[in-house]
């Protein structure tokens, strides 16, 4: 499994979630909304990681996903770009 994020994604980030050099950025499964699996989606948050199955690292910023969330994905890589419409995050899966 494999993080890909866009470049407007990382600009994104810092605009959007004042992300600075030295934080960490975790994906994480929610319940509720649509996405890969049925009833859940994928969140964003700053935190720091437990137990981190898969991370990128740019800027001095770690973007990651823990283990425990690493069912929702099925084997399928996250990319992470923005929808330029709506100004918000857009994620496929790979």
């Amino acid at each position: 499994m494999e993080i890909k994020i866009s470049e407007d994604a990382f600009n994104w980030f810092h605009k959007e979630m004042e992300v600075t050099a030295g934080e960490r950025v975790r994906f994480f499964v929610r319940f509720g909304g649509s996405g890969l699996q049925p009833g859940f989606s994928l969140g964003v948050t700053k935190d720091e990681p437990q137990e981190a199955a898969v991370e990128v690292e740019r800027d001095q910023v770690t973007y990651f996903i823990e283990q425990n969330d690493l069912w929702y994905f099925d084997g399928h890589d996250l990319s992470v770009s923005v929808n330029d419409e709506l100004g918000e995050l857009d994620y496929s899966y790979e």
